[in-house]
């Protein structure tokens, strides 16, 4: 388990969050500074909002499933999109996570405000996020270190998950030790 917040590490709620907001929730870390805050995405609540409804233009870039995915309680009304391309190249309108983890090495941000065709054939994998989550300096750590959030490292798979309802216990079931054992505890405690 690694012990820094840091860009391109997974923050995976402990079963003693209970906020509605992040209740099981995986959220990959984007940006990370010590004065300035923490922000990231929830990588596991796709919506019922079809990204068609929305942004048509990108829904022929977007992985499934092909629905805006609930980034995070803060600015619900704007999107944010990720995508990984197939190289070390950096296409027009893809700008690179700033992180040092090979599993996010080809993990970016897309200009929503580009033309879909200058990406068309340059990205493997897209998801939009409606809203993201964050967190004032400090407040993060507060949290950790009141058992409300795991940091672990993200694998190449994470991001674009084809199950998005079961990354929350497929990112435990992978940890070493008795952190493994956390993916079998049950929605509701008190039913063990």
């Amino acid at each position: 388990m690694a012990e820094a917040i840091y860009v391109g590490g997974l923050l995976v709620a402990t079963p003693l969050l209970d906020d509605p907001n992040f209740r099981r929730s995986v959220v990959l870390i984007l940006e990370h500074d010590r004065d300035g805050g923490t922000l990231g995405v929830v990588l596991n609540r796709p919506s019922d909002i079809s990204v068609t409804q929305v942004l048509p233009v990108w829904d022929p870039l977007v992985t499934g499933p092909p629905v805006l995915f609930e980034g995070g309680p803060v600015q619900t009304d704007s999107a944010l999109a990720l995508a990984a391309v197939p190289s070390g190249e950096e296409p027009l309108g893809w700008r690179r996570l700033h992180a040092g983890t090979p599993a996010v090495s080809r993990l970016g941000t897309v200009d929503l405000d580009a033309p879909p065709e200058i990406l068309q054939g340059e990205i493997a994998q897209m998801r939009i996020f409606a809203g993201y989550a964050g967190w004032s300096s400090g407040q993060l750590e507060s949290e950790i270190a009141e058992g409300a959030w795991y940091v672990v490292d993200s694998e190449v798979g994470d991001t674009f998950h084809a199950d998005p309802g079961s990354l929350w216990r497929h990112v435990l079931r992978r940890q070493p030790g008795e952190l493994a054992f956390v993916a079998t505890c049950p929605d509701d405690p008190t039913m063990n």
